[in-house]
């Protein structure tokens, strides 16, 4: 239920309320939200690998195909995106010291799983549909850094002392 809640907020951000909502949640759950996000993200390479008839691993068995998908696709997708993740965080630590926001690694990785929601379920949605080129990429991350802008601007000043 609160993965449910957890997903439902993160479609309104950066409204600032939810941006404070979001924040209040532990940060295991966030963890386990983008490995169900990115395992949802996957699908589509899942089912086209699945019912590939040529090429490398078309005659293996379902499982081994699983097992592979798994190692080699879910796997390396899901360790890129967290230090992708960190890597933003920490960038995005200096953005707001610029800006005097009270703002710390911790809370701005959170912020930035959020804000992957919409672009990755879309890209899902799309993929399912229609084969999609790498440029979403791009325009993903254009987006997180738009709503990340938005979100750290919410934050109170720090006390100049």
């Amino acid at each position: 239920m609160l993965l449910w809640k957890t997903f439902l907020l993160s479609i309104k951000l950066p409204a600032k309320q939810v941006v404070f909502q979001l924040n209040r949640i532990p940060m295991d759950i966030t963890v386990f939200y983008m490995f169900i996000l990115l395992f949802i993200v996957s699908i589509p390479s899942l089912i086209d690998q699945l019912t590939r008839s040529t090429g490398i691993g078309s005659d293996m068995n379902v499982i081994f195909k699983l097992i592979y998908f798994f190692i080699f696709y879910y796997l390396p997708l899901t360790i890129m995106v967290f230090l992708f993740i960190t890597f933003l965080g920490y960038l995005f630590t200096w953005v707001a010291r610029l800006m005097h926001r009270k703002l710390k690694l911790q809370i701005l990785w959170k912020m930035i799983a959020y804000t992957t929601t919409i672009p990755f379920i879309l890209y899902t949605v799309v993929a399912l549909i229609y084969p999609i080129e790498d440029t979403y990429l791009l325009l993903s991350l254009v987006w997180t850094l738009v709503l990340l802008f938005t979100i750290i601007k919410v934050y109170p000043k720090r006390m100049m002392s």
